[in-house]
């Protein structure tokens, strides 16, 4: 059985306009909204001299109870965070250059997506109610895993293995000219 919890969070992004000689934007999530209303398309939130924010999505933070040491983790940073993928729009007429596709309070899940190198990830400070829903979760469903040291096993050098035989019985059957015999 699968114990998880889930909120709805908006997210707003921003495009900056910096001064790169390969690109005169980046897309950066500015923070999440915990409760946010779904939305069919991009909402324009705020804009200024170079930037502009938008609310581009809302999507389910959602917690699993097999996750909680990850979010145990995030939540003794000195500042918790949640974790943004973005994707750029594969087609070239698509409404929107990016698209929101997760979000996540887990650092392990997070770093899946930088691994592939195909997804923006981006994180935001945590909002204080959503860091409490968080921490409730954790103390509600997490358990320590017990540490369990593996035993050496003494090997027994007498066994025969892989169809060979010992090296140290080669070594004394050589030893007593016998090695013609077998």
């Amino acid at each position: 059985m699968t114990i998880s919890a889930s909120i709805s969070v908006g997210v707003i992004i921003a495009r900056e306009e910096i001064d790169h000689p390969w690109q005169d934007h980046v897309w950066r999530v500015v923070s999440i909204l915990p409760g946010a209303p779904d939305i069919s398309k991009w909402q324009e939130v705020a804009q200024g001299d170079g930037w502009v924010q938008y609310h581009a999505a809302t999507l389910p933070l959602e917690l699993f109870r097999k996750e909680t040491s990850a979010y145990l983790y995030n939540l003794g940073n000195r500042e918790p965070v949640i974790y943004v993928v973005m994707r750029e729009a594969e087609e070239d007429d698509a409404p929107n250059p990016v698209e929101v596709h997760l979000v996540t309070a887990s650092p392990y899940e997070a770093q899946d997506y930088l691994d592939t190198g195909e997804d923006l990830v981006d994180s935001v400070e945590m909002p204080e109610d959503v860091l409490m829903w968080i921490k409730g979760f954790v103390d509600q469903h997490h358990e320590e895993e017990e540490f369990y040291k593996r035993r050496q096993v003494k090997e027994n050098l007498k066994e025969h293995k892989f169809g060979q035989e010992p090296i140290l019985e080669l070594r004394k059957r050589m030893q007593n000219g016998s090695a013609g015999n077998g």
